[in-house]
């Protein structure tokens, strides 16, 4: 134990403690709170908004001209991995059913965004379209599901993938918000 701290944990942190981990960067901001009535309060400013209905229009938009592109391959899930031949079949069967969730989820979320109150189920469509570009971005990144190496230094990386890391960790945060906000 670091002796800068005390027993309890309740003191200073330890002198080798980092103050930007991982704990850190997901402390409740309460940007979004639920109400006694079941709606939701969502507090982000007018710049956040903006950000978010872009990327939930840039993600709609790439769904609509390239269903099949490699970057929105999370979007659709093999339904039979070992089995290709099943797994095309499925996917021409349940292919537009899967377009036609995401495209209502994001005009829900975007309609919604506007709306410093919102009801459960405009809740829900904001995570399904946070969930949604956090899979497109994560595919960019080439991010894995066991991967547990974390954010690089963005200041380290090119522009293009600095802004890709950056809006990851952003949606990430408000993904735990909209997340933490519905179990409560």
């Amino acid at each position: 134990m670091c002796s800068a701290s005390t027993s309890t944990g309740c003191g200073p942190p330890c002198s080798t403690t980092s103050r930007n981990s991982a704990i850190s960067f997901f402390r409740p901001s309460h940007l979004v709170r639920r109400r006694r009535d079941g709606t939701f309060d969502v507090q982000l400013h007018e710049d956040a908004r903006a950000v978010l209905v872009g990327l939930f229009r840039e993600v709609a938009d790439a769904i609509e001209a390239a269903p099949d592109d490699d970057d929105l391959a999370r979007l659709r899930p093999p339904a039979y991995s070992d089995d290709p031949d099943r797994d095309l079949e499925y996917q021409l069967l349940a292919g537009e059913e899967l377009r036609t969730s995401h495209r209502a989820s994001f005009a829900t979320a975007i309609e919604a965004m506007g709306q410093a109150r919102l009801s459960e189920d405009e809740m829900w469509a904001w995570l399904r379209a946070l969930n949604a570009i956090r899979l497109v971005v994560g595919t960019r990144l080439d991010i894995a599901d066991d991967d547990a190496t974390g954010p690089p230094a963005i200041e380290d990386l090119p522009p293009a993938t600095a802004r890709l890391w950056t809006i990851y960790q952003y949606t990430t945060v408000i993904h735990y918000e909209v997340v933490r906000a519905l179990q409560g």
